[in-house]
């Protein structure tokens, strides 16, 4: 029994599944449906995210069952869990406030990151010798379910912003508000724009001189920027010729950077289009049709949220790590990158708490730093694990 192949069918099952309730979910915005009719949709939008979740579920058995292993040891598997558990602390917040309309943001970011995720390697590999170690399971899952608890804080505190953002006149709330519009429209452009080459098996190959050989880089997606120092082997394919910055050490620091720009560009034509179409600000079109949000509620799901993945947080980012490191590297704490961000991240929600707590902070103060937070996460998820290298590298 192909056991990877199982489980590539019923993540690609529940990612479709996933898509159908966005839909349902979506359709309780409607002005013209009474409140029977909302509460039918929303009854069929979470009957599918569990059946959506639970085939995810079982394709992560399946792929634990082909690994050995935990499958959480590359940056495909770890964002895989990741979406996984955001699904699990969504139906975890539904089933305790009753507030379905969490998942017009929570399963669209689910979506985005399976998406996303697939853009990287999906084979199965062995692990390499610093993951062969009990501490795998326990740190990287324990931060991964952490992290995706505290990511529904930024769920509801973008609600909470389109909500309550004065959308009349331009300020710099609704600038600010704007920016996160494009940067989520940017990452749904790169997930699009990353399958459509992948399906037409796009691959342009550099050859660059090293130690008097020749080391080959890999474009999947047509290069606007290409490695310094190089040379196009595949030469029916489009570049512009313009090189990397030199500052960008590393074989696939260009990549990456070619990577990022078309991500941004594709966000910025999509973003347009989406203006055109709309004819005012994203935010101002979404808070018409989110303007039955309760305010009070989502500003609660925040803190409850940021509430329950501190301490989890806590354990499975600091201390456990902590442990992990002294059996792996011989030393609790050594500034690695991963570990300096963690650290941020960690100092930044504690931040939270006590403004919060000791100085009051509610509302769109809260919800603007659950934003931010939202924001240190993917920064760590993103560029901490492809760009900046460190022991943590692997992922």
């Amino acid at each position: 029994m192909d056991f990877y192949e199982i489980s590539s069918s019923l993540l690609s099952i529940s990612f479709f599944i996933y898509l159908i309730a966005v839909v349902f979910f979506g359709a309780i915005l409607g002005k013209k449906r009474d409140e029977r009719q909302k509460s039918k949709l929303t009854t069929i939008g979470i009957i599918l995210t569990i059946i959506g979740f639970i085939a995810q579920v079982a394709s992560f058995i399946f792929r634990w069952m082909e690994a050995g292993h935990i499958p959480v040891s590359n940056m495909f598997e770890f964002i895989y869990f990741f979406s996984m558990c955001l699904i699990f602390a969504f139906l975890l917040i539904h089933f305790i406030y009753r507030y379905s309309i969490m998942g017009i943001v929570a399963l669209p970011i689910a979506i985005v990151l399976i998406g996303y995720g697939s853009v990287f390697p999906t084979e199965v590999t062995p692990l390499v010798d610093s993951l062969q170690s009990n501490w795998l399971y326990i740190h990287v899952t324990t931060v991964a379910l952490a992290q995706a608890i505290l990511s529904i804080s930024f769920v509801a505190g973008l609600l909470y912003l389109i909500v309550k953002v004065n959308q009349e006149v331009r300020s710099k709330e609704t600038s600010y508000l704007e920016l996160i519009m494009y940067f989520v429209v940017s990452v749904i452009a790169f997930v699009v724009l990353s399958f459509s080459f992948g399906a037409a098996d796009y691959e342009a190959v550099f050859n660059l001189p090293e130690n008097g050989d020749y080391n080959e880089i890999s474009y999947t997606l047509p290069a606007l920027i290409g490695p310094t120092d190089s040379e196009l082997a595949t030469t029916d394919h489009f570049y512009t010729g313009i090189e990397a910055p030199s500052f960008l050490n590393g074989a696939e620091a260009a990549r990456k950077f070619n990577s990022l720009i078309w991500s941004l560009l594709t966000g910025l034509v999509l973003y347009g289009l989406l203006r055109l179409l709309t004819r005012k600000r994203i935010g101002a079109y979404l808070q018409n049709k989110f303007g039955k949000v309760n305010p009070d509620v989502v500003d609660d799901i925040l803190y409850r949220a940021i509430a329950i993945g501190f301490p989890l947080f806590t354990l499975g980012g600091l201390i456990f790590a902590a442990i992990w490191a002294q059996e792996a590297w011989g030393r609790f704490w050594g500034w690695d990158p991963k570990e300096v961000w963690a650290l941020i991240t960690w100092l930044f929600y504690a931040a939270f708490l006590h403004l919060r707590l000791a100085r009051g902070w509610h509302g769109k103060k809260s919800a603007w730093l659950a934003v931010i937070g939202f924001a240190i996460i993917m920064f760590n998820l993103i560029v901490v694990n492809l760009v900046i290298s460190g022991l943590h590298s692997y992922a």
